[in-house]
């Protein structure tokens, strides 16, 4: 086992590194120019532009300019924000409990609908809760996010007069406002993985349930509580949180539009902003950290799949 995490830290670093080429190249190719955006579009003198470009580094080729950046890297330096003069990494720590409480709260109502939702479709197939299970899911994944969330927001406040409140309180100051904020998010957040669970609990159930040694189980007078809890979903359960590490990163993907629609300080909505006004710095040293996190959490996901699964630990 030890050899294993070795291995998969080991191959982290391609995939870094692969990342890294990517984002830095293709902001770079991003129209506009970083400097007149920096200084609201107003005109700046040569000499004032020059030593704005001197001063961001833009002066240097641009392979030269990754050199520079995976140095500062490998030193601990992200550098500063363009955008709020800031370091980098105390940007990213002052909005990641939010970005994390967010993907949390999401991730937790994807498990509590998807994964009973999608066993009780299993168990009861080809009827009509099995259909109805279905087209929930379908209706999930189809459904687009941004959509939903500006639908919510239009009927709640007309038809309900109440709007989901705009004034981000932390949770050490005020819990009960707190998860007010974030449950109509979450909610809309959790909702495209809580389908794809669904449907993947389905598939994973209704295989395992075609086994032989479930019709043993069965053969021995066991009850089917008993078959289905605990034979049934617990090697059922193992393809499904292999799709969950997956699936972690499409929550992360889908932090960027909703902290926006409504106005969370996380990650998501500080990427957007550094995108829009081309705060490389920002952009650069967030997808890397998110890339590591991603990849770290699917590490963890596979230990998780060993631990559970014996067969793969002996091979």
């Amino acid at each position: 086992m030890r050899q294993y995490v070795v291995r998969r830290v080991l191959l982290m670093i391609p995939a870094v590194v692969i990342a890294s080429l990517f984002v830095f190249a293709i902001i770079r190719l991003f129209p506009g120019d970083i400097v007149m955006m920096l200084s609201s579009d107003r005109e700046l003198p040569p000499e004032e532009y020059e030593r704005e470009i001197a001063r961001i580094g833009l002066d240097k080729p641009v392979a030269i300019q990754y050199f520079v950046w995976v140095g500062s890297l490998l030193r601990g330096d992200f550098g500063n924000s363009l955008l709020t003069k800031k370091p980098v990494m105390k940007e990213i720590g002052d909005r990641l409990p939010v970005t994390l409480e967010l993907g949390l709260l999401a991730l937790l109502f994807s498990l509590v609908f998807g994964i009973p939702i999608g066993v009780w479709s299993a168990i009861r197939q080809d009827t009509w809760g099995d259909y109805i299970g279905r087209s929930l899911a379908i209706g999930a994944i189809s459904i687009p996010g941004f959509w939903l969330a500006t639908v919510a927001i239009l009927v709640l406040s007309l038809y309900f007069r109440w709007m989901p409140p705009i004034k981000y309180v932390p949770f050490s100051a005020d819990p009960l406002g707190n998860l007010q904020i974030f449950v109509l998010p979450s909610i809309i957040l959790g909702l495209e993985m809580a389908g794809i669970l669904m449907r993947m609990t389905r598939t994973a159930f209704l295989d395992v349930l075609r086994q032989d040694f479930i019709r043993t189980a069965r053969a021995k007078g066991l009850s089917e509580y008993q078959v289905n809890l605990r034979h049934a979903m617990a090697n059922a359960i193992i393809p499904v949180l292999m799709l969950l590490g997956i699936s972690i990163a499409r929550l992360i993907g889908g932090t960027v539009i909703l902290e926006s629609i409504f106005n969370l300080p996380g990650l998501g909505r500080w990427v957007l902003s550094a995108l829009t006004f081309r705060d490389y710095p920002a952009i650069q040293a967030t997808v890397i950290f998110l890339v590591v996190a991603v990849l770290l959490i699917n590490i963890a996901v596979d230990l998780l799949h060993a631990a559970l699964d014996p067969r793969l630990r002996l091979n």
